[in-house]
């Protein structure tokens, strides 16, 4: 396969069985997925069906029972554990629906706090973190910590965040899940646009069909597979 045509996630066979008081749960069963640069795909389902589960194991947080993950070519689980620490700060990005932002950091620090885990210092991560900022309408606010932020402005910080190293891979569970309807349709506008612009690989985990519906490929999980919508 030419490098032209090689994925930037594929996904074949996946699975992930945990051991519970009554025996084995599987949870994925045989899951497959593939993904260029510039793809938009929401995964729904019902709660416990297996989404975070699944978008854990796509963002290295979490390892499979079988199957394989590779993104750009490389299984990332075949990686030393610092390694894989490095890989998976510099390839992916996460934004949580809590936004997991640090209180006693300022929304600038906030941004930053992935390029600390570089060998060495980035002299743009600073003039790019305060680009991104302004693209989602942060300009004025870089110098506010996280408790002077209303919820949809903690999570577009949480974005600029996830993007601060230039991902191949954005992941985003239950991004709009604590929104109202106009900040979470804000947010959706947004990290679609980030990942055309970007020609970033996006895979949110929703429960909204209003969400899910805007974006050009949707799958559901079911009974651990995923199924088009």
């Amino acid at each position: 396969m030419s490098a032209e045509l090689t994925p930037d996630l594929q996904v074949e066979h996946l699975s992930k069985r945990y051991q519970g008081a009554a025996g084995e749960v599987a949870v994925l069963t045989d899951v497959n997925l593939t993904l260029r640069r510039g793809d938009a795909l929401a995964i729904m389902g019902p709660s416990g069906s297996g989404k975070s589960t699944l978008l854990y194991i796509l963002g290295t947080l979490d390892t499979p029972s079988g199957g394989s993950v590779k993104v750009e070519g490389r299984d990332p689980f075949g990686l030393p554990a610092e390694t894989l620490a490095a890989f998976r700060n510099r390839c992916i990005g996460f934004v949580f629906q809590d936004h997991c932002l640090l209180p006693q950091c300022t929304v600038l620090e906030n941004v930053l706090v992935p390029t600390l885990a570089a060998d060495a210092a980035d002299p743009q991560a600073e003039p790019r973190a305060r680009e991104l900022l302004r693209r989602v309408g942060l300009a004025e606010r870089i110098t506010h910590f996280p408790s002077e932020l209303s919820g949809g402005e903690r999570q577009r910080v949480s974005i600029c965040r996830a993007l601060i190293n230039q991902p191949r891979l954005l992941l985003a569970d239950e991004p709009t899940g604590n929104l109202d309807r106009t900040t979470a349709h804000t947010i959706g506008t947004l990290l679609l646009e980030v990942c055309r612009e970007l020609q970033t690989v996006l895979i949110t985990v929703t429960h909204s069909p209003e969400l899910a519906a805007r974006f050009p490929r949707r799958v559901e999980l079911v009974e651990g597979r995923l199924e088009n919508r």
